[in-house]
């Protein structure tokens, strides 16, 4: 984890990005998991679209089934920046890790810090950049030592081996915090 290291602002995609970013736009595109499927935001859900930068924002203050729709409205982005439909098994491997990585932040944010506040998705070059924001004063850790058998506390473990870098950065209000996980592209 490095929490020494400043967290770039929104939009900002990270080290190791080569600075072109994608933009993505709102609207169904057919594909599975696309807004106004199943579980997933409907056009009055509380979501929003950055504008070029790539960077998307979905809110989740007082939403219920926080959780899939993170999924859905990430795994739309995936869509839309060409990580799917996953044309083999490392790319379908990448964009799997990212839907885990986005279940695992928002879930610890719902169970340990009276929810989230915002979901970022951001991709430039090749990395994308996951960002949950909440008004919690934990900070999210490992459970050390890690035990594989137990049930429970695997979340923040899964992110550090699944992430090139993660951290945590604390709100300047004092209130709050955005736990961050950047992860590489396919290929």
């Amino acid at each position: 984890m490095s929490t020494t290291r400043p967290c770039p602002p929104p939009g900002d995609p990270g080290p190791g990005a080569d600075g072109a970013a994608s933009s993505g736009t709102s609207g169904t595109s057919g594909a599975p998991g696309a807004p106004g499927g199943a579980g997933a935001p409907s056009p009055e859900a509380p979501s929003s679209y950055a504008s070029p930068g790539g960077v998307r924002r979905l809110h989740l203050v007082g939403v219920s089934g926080a959780v899939p729709m993170s999924r859905d409205f990430t795994r739309q982005a995936l869509y839309d920046w060409g990580w799917l439909p996953a044309t083999g098994a490392d790319h379908r491997a990448a964009a799997e890790d990212v839907l885990l990585v986005v279940s695992e932040l928002v879930t610890n944010a719902c169970l340990h810090a009276d929810g989230p506040e915002e979901l970022r998705v951001s991709c430039a070059g090749k990395v994308l950049r996951l960002e949950v924001v909440d008004l919690g004063a934990g900070t999210p850790a490992p459970r050390t030592p890690h035990r594989a058998g137990r049930p429970g506390g695997h979340g923040m473990f899964i992110v550090q081996r699944l992430c090139l870098d993660w951290g945590v950065v604390r709100n300047e209000s004092g209130a709050g915090k955005t736990v961050w996980a950047e992860l590489a592209a396919p290929g």
